[in-house]
């Protein structure tokens, strides 16, 4: 796989990671959100009824009577409301009045009438004038039996004009389930994880429609029609593989083909530069050779004919190399190279000019200096790198 390759996917998988934590976080966040709403209401709910309940107080003594056939007729109520994608039938809200003692004197479940509730938190803080809230499991162990119950104190107020406080001789509950709202939270989990996949599919679906709309010159589409058509099965892997691998092909050739222009600018320039003197000296040698001379003399002017020769067939050569690795993508094979006998080497082989030159190499490499690459074409860039040194460097 080439870098770009393996830059594109990291940056697919970067996104798909911080797309899954993001609705992690709000697929968590949900749950706990519409709890705290639920709570806001039963707050208000329960200081309703709490103000409901002392206008029953007499002498001192709460007077359940108005709240047992409230709750009756409305438990008796059946309705149809659509609330968004939940219909809600009946009202599932329950409440408990206790007197000072937690002693329970009315229950809209009629279940605990006479028990005590001393014990229970939300009881205990109301009678203290405190704010009490608990959520208790109606079947332990089942989580969906969770009720969320939140207590006010109940206060006797002798004088009816009075500044609004009193005595607490008791406390009023209401409790609501979790499950009666669980619903709006199933929803909104399923809306949100929608909405994120929708979001990743769409990303994935903008980059092959802009994949597919650069790469239609080269015949992409026409290319993988013929190779779906040539398939006896369907295999989605194999197609995904091949589909991924057209796509890498074609965007190389655009590359190579939006650079192509500069490339051959590039080298008929360097070409025709390196080329020039060569030229000049073989057609020089070869129009002196038309003349009288002796035959030492001709040798040498041959000679200079074949040592230009040679000269531009290694520019042609190197030229050669230089095309190969411009087109080259990838390292077909790699192994550990000790960089210090390779850089000997080279310097013993160039040894010969650089002392034709009055130039000294030296070379100074840890002895356990390795690098991974391929051996031959590392030696190829290093010796292009000597040789372009001696050239331009200055004798002495």
């Amino acid at each position: 796989m080439s870098k770009r390759s393996r830059i594109f996917l990291g940056l697919l998988v970067i996104y798909a990671v911080g797309m899954a934590f993001v609705l992690y976080r709000v697929v968590s966040d949900i749950d706990p959100r519409y709890r705290e709403s639920a709570e806001e209401s039963l707050v208000e709910t329960s200081h309703v009824l709490a103000t409901l309940v002392e206008q029953d107080i007499r002498d001192g003594v709460i007077d359940t009577a108005r709240m047992d056939a409230l709750f009756k007729a409305t438990y008796a109520r059946r309705f149809d409301s659509q609330i968004f994608s939940v219909t809600k039938t009946h009202v599932e809200l329950r409440a408990y009045v206790t007197d000072r003692n937690a002693k329970v004197v009315f229950d809209s479940t009629h279940k605990a009438v006479g028990e005590d509730f001393s014990e229970w938190r939300d009881v205990l803080l109301a009678l203290k004038g405190e704010y009490g809230a608990r959520t208790t499991l109606d079947i332990p162990g089942q989580a969906s039996s969770a009720v969320m119950y939140v207590s006010a104190p109940v206060r006797w107020m002798p004088n009816a004009h009075g500044p609004g406080s009193g005595e607490i001789i008791g406390a009023i509950t209401v409790g609501k389930p979790v499950q009666s709202f669980g619903q709006f939270v199933v929803a909104a989990r399923s809306r949100t994880l929608y909405a994120g996949m929708l979001s990743v599919l769409a990303v994935v679906v903008l980059a092959v429609r802009v994949s597919v709309w650069l790469v239609r010159p080269f015949g992409l589409i026409q290319d993988y029609a013929k190779f779906l058509q040539a398939q006896k099965g369907f295999h989605p892997g194999k197609l995904l593989r091949r589909g991924w691998e057209m796509v890498r092909a074609a965007y190389d050739e655009m590359r190579d083909a939006l650079a192509g222009r500069n490339y051959v600018a590039d080298y008929v320039q360097t070409l025709t530069h390196e080329v020039k003197s060569p030229l000049s000296a073989i057609r020089g040698a070869a129009e002196l050779l038309q003349e009288p001379m002796e035959e030492a003399q001709r040798q040498r002017f041959l000679a200079n004919i074949q040592r230009e020769t040679l000269r531009i067939q290694e520019m042609v050569d190197r030229m050669m190399e230089l095309t190969a690795l411009e087109t080259r993508r990838v390292l077909d094979t790699t192994q550990p190279v000790a960089l210090l006998p390779l850089l000997q080497d080279l310097a013993h082989t160039a040894q010969g000019v650089a002392a034709q030159r009055n130039i000294h190499i030296t070379v100074d490499a840890p002895a356990d200096c390795t690098v991974e690459a391929d051996p031959f074409l590392l030696r190829r860039a290093v010796s292009n790198l000597l040789d372009n040194a001696l050239d331009f460097s200055p004798q002495g």
